[in-house]
Parts: C-alpha cells; sequence; structure tokens
C-alpha cells in the first residue's frame, strides 16, 4: 500500500482549514485516511505557532514506514527540520507573459529611437 502524508481540507467555502493525514494514496483528497498528523490553518499569519501545528513522533513514524509527503507537507517537514531541504527549480515561472514581452519591446523600441532624436540634434 503506497501511503502519503498530504493535506485535507475542511473549513467552509472560502474559509479553508487543512488537516495533515497518512492516507492511502489511493483514496480521494479530503476521503478515507489512516491517521491525523497535524493540522494547517493558512488564514493565520506566517508567524503564527497556530498556523502549522505537527506532531512529528508519528510523522516521523510514517517517513521510516515509507510514506511520501505531498510537496506542501514536505515544505511544512523542511521548515521544521525533519526532511532534508529539496532544491526546487521553475525558471518559467519567473519568465514574464507573452503580453508583458510585447510591451518589453514596444518600449525598448521608443526609447531607442528617443535616443536617434537626440543624438541627431
Amino acid at each position: 500500500m503506497a501511503m502519503k502524508i498530504r493535506l485535507a481540507r475542511g473549513g467552509s467555502k472560502k474559509r479553508p482549514f487543512y488537516r495533515v493525514v497518512a492516507a492511502d494514496s489511493r483514496m480521494p483528497r479530503d476521503g478515507r485516511f489512516i491517521e491525523k498528523l497535524g493540522t494547517y490553518n493558512p488564514l493565520l499569519p506566517k508567524d503564527s505557532e497556530e498556523r502549522v501545528k505537527l506532531n512529528m513522533e508519528r510523522v516521523q513514524y510514517w517517513l521510516d514506514q515509507g510514506a511520501q509527503p505531498s510537496d506542501r507537507v514536505s515544505r511544512f517537514l523542511e521548515a521544521a527540520g525533519v526532511v532534508a531541504k529539496k532544491e526546487r527549480n521553475n525558471p518559467k515561472k519567473a519568465e514574464p507573459g507573452q503580453k508583458a514581452k510585447e510591451r518589453a519591446e514596444e518600449k525598448a523600441a521608443k526609447a531607442a529611437e528617443a535616443a536617434e532624436a537626440a543624438a541627431e540634434e
């Protein structure tokens, strides 16, 4: 059985609240899980201690059993110092969109024309 440590969403509409759970990877996101390992409340400020609560003994147990944390949970575990920090690289995310590239080209063309006009005078 492939185990995952992942988030299960609770809370009402536009008021998310998540449980950190150990679940079979075949089960739905908010479906059946084996054990609740903690909570995550994204509405609290980032420096609040109540934002992420984890039962580290049980998390370590499930990691030792071979459970794979989801990306968001692995970030929580990295912050807690349980898992080694992974190198993430998404160079396309930082790249501007098509419209922004077109605006930059137009701006550069106008600047070049202005520089030519200033040089002629």
